[in-house]
């Protein structure tokens, strides 16, 4: 399969992944033939790219059918949970929705591969819940990188998919505005951190490492964050790693008021922000985690060739092996080859296209 912009994508094409709807239902199911209709009707729900079926790239590395089901279980549970929880509800009801949560972390520290994770296609209604969903997931496998215990990992993986639960408290009209926030709708928006420890500490026993996810995922390890100003080792290691997964899914969707960031562009905000907004040693396992260019997807390369991303290279996250399956000029088809990044090292990739 080939992971393709929707402007690249042409009739009679094949769908090669299903697409989801906010709560994980089928939106367009994989194997369908594309025509223009689907085509504009993608485009119009903000769906920016799809998989689509090709016999040259089918050792690309399939979904994971059983992960995407506990993410859209929990996607579909997610407001359920969330009320549960502000409403001050049945505590043996919410520990009960947050066993959805549980069972997605816990397939996560048994699969142990992010690539199959990164770009499921969804459509979602709902941007705060996808988001803190990816950003559970995200978060899970960094922890396990850095060595986490299991125990710990599913306090992690809890605080990140509930890390913004204090946007409930903030009005709504603060939350989608397009544009520029004023002085005080921002700081009612740095007040969400707080927000979120009240609920969970109101409401029901949960881990103190929970609540430091919620609270300082915000912080900046130069002082410079929000709500409390911490800086450093004032900063728990939970908060940093949510941090950082959060940012980097946040500017990888699009938002009211601004575009999604290109893979390559989220991922250089995450590197320059090493040792300022993030803790460079958990930068530096964020690099061992997760890979720039996303299985499937066609990069430019330094040299003028355009290819696909065919599998990565561990502890390279931006030198995949990529698959030439057309001459970049003619654009007609060659005999496909491969180009190994780590190996040819004068050749860079300068975009995705």
């Amino acid at each position: 399969m080939r992971l393709e912009f929707m402007d690249r994508v042409k009739e009679d094409d094949i769908l090669g992944r299903n697409i989801y709807t906010n709560d994980g239902n089928i939106l367009l199911r994989a194997g369908i033939k594309l025509n223009p209709l689907y085509i504009e009707k993608l485009k119009k729900i903000g769906i920016l790219y799809i998989y689509v079926e090709d016999s040259r790239l089918d050792d690309v590395e399939e979904e994971d059918k059983q992960l995407l089901e506990l993410k859209n279980t929990t996607m579909r549970n997610m407001s359920q949970i969330v009320r549960n929880i502000c409403a001050n509800g049945n505590q043996k009801e919410t520990k009960n929705s947050l066993r959805m949560v549980e069972d997605l972390i816990d397939y996560i520290i048994e699969m142990r591969d992010v690539n199959k994770f990164l770009y499921n296609i969804q459509s979602y209604d709902n941007y705060t819940y996808g988001h803190s969903i990816d950003t559970g997931i995200m978060s899970t496998f960094l922890g396990e990188k850095m060595n986490l215990k299991e125990t710990e990992l599913k306090d992690l993986g809890i605080g990140a998919v509930l890390h913004d639960i204090g946007k409930t408290r903030v009005p709504i009209a603060i939350i989608n505005k397009k544009g520029s926030l004023t002085h005080e709708e921002y700081d009612e928006i740095k007040k969400h951190p707080i927000y979120g420890k009240e609920i969970l500490k109101n409401n029901f026993k949960i881990s103190n490492d929970v609540i430091k996810s919620i609270v300082e995922h915000h912080e900046r390890v130069d002082g410079m964050g929000y709500p409390y100003g911490l800086k450093g080792h004032q900063i728990s290691k939970f908060g940093k790693i949510v941090c950082i997964c959060d940012v980097y899914d946040s500017v990888m969707n699009n938002r009211c008021y601004r575009e999604k960031f290109a893979p390559n562009d989220a991922y250089e905000l995450i590197l320059a922000g090493s040792g300022t907004i993030f803790d460079d040693k958990i930068v530096e396992n964020f690099k061992k985690t997760f890979s720039v260019y996303p299985l499937g997807s066609c990069v430019k390369l330094s040299n003028g060739i355009e290819g696909y991303v065919i599998k990565q290279n561990p502890g390279f996250p931006d030198k995949p092996i990529i698959r030439v399956l057309y001459d970049s000029v003619t654009k007609k088809s060659v005999q496909f080859y491969e180009i190994d990044l780590v190996k040819n090292i004068n050749v860079i990739i300068d975009n995705i296209v």
